[in-house]
């Protein structure tokens, strides 16, 4: 339920897609299962979390806090998805909210787990001759692991003892933390 701010830049390199300067792109954003294991059961993962949450969605768009969003959208069959227009010339923030915790979509459920991790997907699509969005511009994710407050203070606290106790060599292995995350860009 927490809002993340996800800025929407255009990246294209100087004079690179001029078919779509002045127009509205239209980005989707997914939450899916990070892990290959899960991906292969994701409908009926979502369709288990349908069952037992009621009326909930997964992801939702913050709309009051979002900028330069046109038109978005929530269809209510895709929990997990949400749809939006936005001029890339323009300033844009869309801020997200995943109302899941990855503990969820874990076996044991009475604390603990280390719980599965998401990924956070944006594919971005210009209109083609008809009108219609589906002309693929570029997709990008990063992975995210969602745990309510208290879970996710205590999960900060013991990552940073893990890390504490290692070497400086065994230190190097991992990515430092940033106040930001750029996404990766998916083929």
């Amino acid at each position: 339920g927490q809002s993340y701010e996800i800025r929407m830049l255009d990246n294209r390199k100087l004079g690179e897609l001029p078919e779509i300067n002045g127009k509205l792109v239209k980005s989707i954003f997914r939450v899916v299962f990070h892990d290959r294991r899960l991906q292969y059961t994701e409908h009926q993962q979502l369709e288990g979390w349908r069952w037992n949450r009621p009326g909930d969605r997964i992801l939702d768009i913050d709309i009051p806090m979002s900028v330069g969003i046109i038109d978005p959208r929530a269809n209510p069959t895709q929990l997990n998805t949400v749809e939006f227009l936005w001029d890339p010339a323009k300033r844009t923030s869309v801020f997200i909210q995943v109302h899941c915790i990855s503990t969820e979509f874990t076996l044991r459920k009475h604390g603990g787990e280390k719980g599965v991790p998401f990924r956070v997907q944006i594919d971005t699509f210009r209109e083609n001759e008809n009108g219609e969005y589906t002309e693929h511009l570029h997709s990008a994710s990063c992975q995210i692991k969602v745990f309510k407050p208290k879970g996710a203070d205590r999960k900060q606290k013991t990552d940073r003892e893990k890390m504490e106790k290692r070497t400086p060599h065994e230190k190097e292995k991992y990515q430092p933390s940033y106040e930001t995350t750029i996404l990766t860009e998916v083929s």
